[in-house]
This record gives C-alpha cells, sequence and structure tokens, in this order.
C-alpha cells in the first residue's frame, strides 16, 4: 500500500485520465463496467429516506427497513462492496473501485439522492458519493443540507470511539496495549470523526449504548435483527458435551486471545466442545449458532451487538463483557435486564461451569435471550427512533 500522502496524489491523478480510459488500465480485481453501474432509485413515498455508504453488519439495509414501518416512509440503504461484507443484504452495491474512481458514477448518484431523496443518513463518518480524495464528507452533508435535505449521522462503532478514552476506563481494552501501532490510527480516525459531527450540528445516532461514552448526547438507534431468521434448531444444553462457539469479527477487538486457551483447556478436559471459526458467511451464521449451546461475545469492549443479539436470537446463552454503565442503560431505556452473561476474560471459565452445573437455569436465561431480542431489537423502537428525525425536513 501506498503511503497516505502518495495515496492522496495518486488518487487525484486517477481523476484527471478519462474514465473509458481507466477502467482500462486498472488492476483486473479493480476494473469496472461504468455503463452497469447502477444508481439510487427513490421510492414513491412522501418521505424518502437514504442510508448509507457502509450497511456493517447489514444494519444499513435494516434500518432501512426499520423505518418503512412508519407511515408514508420508503427507503433505499446502499453500500460499497470490497469483498469482505460477508452477504449482508443491501439494495443498493457498487464496487469499491468504482465508488471511489468513477466520476461518472458519482455525479449520477449525488444527483439521484439530492433530487429525489428527502432524507439522508450517514453512516460512519464515509462519503455518500465517493470522491475520496476531493471532496470531504463535510462538503457532501454540507450540500445535501443546502438543498434542503434532512440529514442525520450514525456512528457503528470504531469510527468514533476514541482509544485514549477507551484505555482509560476500561482496563482490557484493546487500546491499552502501548506496542500496538493501529491504536494511533484509530486515536486520528475517532478524534477526526467526533470533531466532524461537533462542526456539523446534525442529529446523531448510536448503534450501540456503549457509544455513549463518546457521544453522551446522541440518541440510540438499536440495531436490527431478524429474529424468525435465527429461531430454530435444538433446545441448549441438550447434549452431554454442549458445544461453545466464538466467531469473532476482530480477535483482538474481542478479546480472543484472552479466553481462546481457557476454552482450549475445558475442551481438553472433555467439558466441552470449543468451536473457534472466522470469516463465516451471513448465510451460514444462523445454523452456525443453533448448532452450540453457549457463544461467546466479546471481552474487551464493554458493549454488546449484532453478534451478541444474532446469538440470543438463536436461543443460545450469551457470554461476554458488558460495563455496568450500558446494563442500566439498556434497563433505564427498554425496562429490561439485558441477559447476556456478564464475565470478563479471566472469568470466563467459571461462568461457563456454572451454566454446565445447571442446564436448567441455563436454558431460562437463553429463553430471555430470545424474548429480549424481539423486544428490544426486532426494528420496532429502531423505527420509533428514527420517528422524530423523519418528520422533520
Amino acid at each position: 500500500m501506498l503511503p497516505r500522502g502518495l495515496a492522496a496524489v495518486a488518487g487525484r491523478l486517477t481523476r484527471l485520465v478519462p474514465e473509458s480510459l481507466l477502467v482500462r488500465i486498472l488492476p483486473g480485481r479493480l476494473r469496472y463496467d461504468p455503463s452497469s453501474l447502477a444508481v439510487a432509485v427513490p421510492p414513491e413515498t412522501r418521505v424518502r429516506l437514504f442510508v448509507g455508504p457502509v450497511n456493517f453488519a447489514g444494519q444499513g439495509w435494516q434500518w432501512a427497513r426499520a423505518a418503512e414501518r412508519l407511515p408514508e416512509v420508503g427507503a433505499v440503504s446502499m453500500a460499497y462492496r470490497i469483498g469482505t461484507e460477508f452477504g449482508f443484504a443491501v439494495d443498493q452495491t457498487v464496487p469499491a473501485s468504482a465508488y471511489v474512481l468513477s466520476k461518472s458514477w458519482q455525479r449520477r448518484q449525488h444527483d439521484a439522492v439530492a433530487g429525489g431523496f428527502t432524507h439522508v443518513l450517514v453512516e460512519a463518518g464515509r462519503q455518500l458519493f465517493g470522491r475520496v480524495y476531493d471532496q470531504t464528507v463535510e462538503q457532501q452533508v454540507r450540500d445535501l443540507v443546502e438543498r434542503g435535505l434532512a440529514v442525520a449521522m450514525v456512528a457503528h462503532g470504531s469510527e468514533v470511539r476514541l482509544p485514549s478514552r477507551h484505555a482509560a476506563a476500561h482496563p482490557d481494552s484493546p487500546f491499552g496495549d502501548p506496542e500496538w501501532g493501529e491504536a494511533a490510527v484509530f486515536e486520528r480516525q475517532a478524534a477526526a470523526n467526533l470533531a466532524l459531527l461537533a462542526r456539523l450540528g446534525r442529529p446523531v445516532f448510536v448503534s450501540t449504548l456503549g457509544l455513549l461514552e463518546d457521544l453522551p448526547d446522541a440518541g440510540w438507534l438499536p440495531i436490527v435483527i431478524d429474529v424468525d431468521a435465527w429461531a430454530g434448531g435444538d433446545p441448549p444444553f441438550a447434549r452431554p458435551r454442549p458445544v461453545v462457539a466464538h466467531a469473532p469479527s476482530s480477535g483482538r477487538m474481542k478479546g480472543s486471545d484472552l479466553v481462546d486457551p481457557v476454552l482450549g483447556r475445558l475442551a481438553d478436559e472433555g467439558l466441552i466442545e470449543y468451536l473457534r471459526v472466522s470469516g463465516v458467511p451471513a448465510a451460514e451464521m444462523p445454523d452456525l449458532y443453533r448448532s452450540a449451546d453457549i457463544v461467546l461475545d466479546q471481552f474487551r469492549i464493554g458493549d454488546y451487538g449484532v453478534a451478541a443479539c444474532e446469538a440470543m436470537a438463536a436461543g443460545r446463552v450469551v457470554i461476554g463483557h458488558v460495563e455496568a454503565a450500558v446494563r442500566k442503560a439498556v434497563q433505564t431505556r427498554t425496562g429490561l435486564d439485558l441477559p447476556i452473561v456478564e464475565a470478563r476474560g479471566d472469568d470466563v471459565e467459571r461462568a461457563i461451569r456454572a451454566l454446565l452445573a445447571d442446564p436448567d437455569g441455563s436454558r431460562r436465561i437463553a429463553e430471555h435471550g430470545i424474548e429480549f431480542v424481539r423486544e428490544v431489537h426486532d426494528g420496532r423502537r429502531s423505527a420509533e427512533a428514527l420517528r422524530g428525525f423523519l418528520a422533520a425536513g
């Protein structure tokens, strides 16, 4: 990869090359057909919401569907594709190379959104219309606002989670390792995004309650799970050797190093079967979780997200570290206790042994997890979170 400054220069140079020539000289894996690039098609409703451009864990698409629960609302989700999205549903996609380089697509996409939609939800502080080398997110947002569109921002996680603050407050923070050079990159990114949100002054949503640590005035836009799609499978704790699954999206961020040795030892003891996986497509995850009894979530961030909700929807017991402040926020906002079994990395063995010693009680925890996700994360509360924003503008 080129250094940051040289990459920017290279990007600007490519914009001087006619697109018809550019697509022929790009490496094969980056080539695209300009004539095949779709643009957003606005729905035929009074309120027309555009959500993009990342669709992390399929949440852009889910929020679009949640918004459509409201009267007279239609929505379109969009994401650029880089080949590592695990197959999540989305309404409109564009190859990442075209998102960055295609001047014709960028212009047409801008005109389609600016001229056809009434509301925009900008994900993760990314440019809606590409042009990453010559136009900022701030410029694109202000342009839409000046054209009369209502724009809100939504944060997914690491793009606004300030590592220095997180490391100071969380003993097991992934950012506490002074040898991890990426922490400085995350620090610059989060600081820049927090400053951007402050300058824009637009409504801000966070997808998880732990992010209120960095954005205390933000609204909560709960993640959304298709609960029925995850349901089924045998009841947990019915087999003599329970299966414990761990499928981290990022081992470092999830704290896999804290639990892998413990689970390996318990498996060697014959107490459990340890199912450690990574890179599983989204379509295969329901069967994977339904094949387990216990799912390990994360042990460093202190929050819960899509993976934990999916495992609960599948009727599995979830173990993870969720900070007391997050649990209190859940209870305050929903009236429900978060049914994730609390454990730090050094406490996972005790938690697993306790669950195995009381299978009936463990099955009740799993049942509470299904009820919790259906009540909090099936899209109804997300629709309500968006109601005020969609009524404006």
